[in-house]
């Protein structure tokens, strides 16, 4: 019985990883969408905009973003110029793979410890929003933590290009369709 409990947590926090960005990103662009909806309502009929309508714009987008990155790094549905694609023999297109995903992967450790140690200094100085006063190192943190998991993600993927090439090539083939 203790296996199948088991079982069903481990595919319960797998599902929350697998989705858990998505919904967020979508219940965020869900709030976007609706908020700015009552914004133009109330800024034309009623002449009464919400006035921190700007800053949960830029909340709301990073977290849009950010949620999103992982899993685009994930499933390599970024924007691709393929114009020397057809160039590249199979091995040799997984080792530009291997090295475009391995430093990219690489590089982005840097812009995540960055906004870390902004969110740090936010939060030391006491850091809020203009009209709501939320705390701005709750996104910085957040943006920070995203950036490296998309970091993480892509060294994996690299690995994955020497290690498991089918793998990502049949997850390529399906990003394209």
């Amino acid at each position: 019985m203790s296996s199948s409990a088991d079982d069903l947590n481990i595919s319960w926090v797998r599902s929350l990883l697998a989705h858990g960005p998505s919904i967020l990103a979508s219940l965020a662009l869900f709030f976007l969408m609706a908020m700015t909806f009552a914004d133009v309502v109330l800024r034309s009929v009623f002449n009464d905009p919400i006035e921190s309508a700007t800053e949960l714009t830029r909340l709301l987008m990073a977290i849009i973003v950010f949620s999103s990155l992982p899993i685009v790094s994930w499933q390599g549905k970024h924007i691709v110029i393929d114009l020397l694609d057809h160039y590249f023999s199979k091995a040799m297109s997984r080792i530009r793979n291997f090295f475009a995903d391995g430093i990219c992967g690489i590089v982005l450790v840097w812009p995540s410890y960055r906004v870390w140690e902004l969110a740090e200094r936010a939060k030391s100085y006491g850091d809020t929003t203009e009209y709501l006063q939320i705390p701005q190192f709750y996104v910085a943190y957040f943006i920070a933590i995203a950036t490296m998991i998309t970091s993480v993600v892509l060294v994996v993927r690299s690995v994955l290009w020497i290690f498991s090439p089918a793998k990502l090539e049949v997850q390529n083939l399906q990003a394209m369709s």
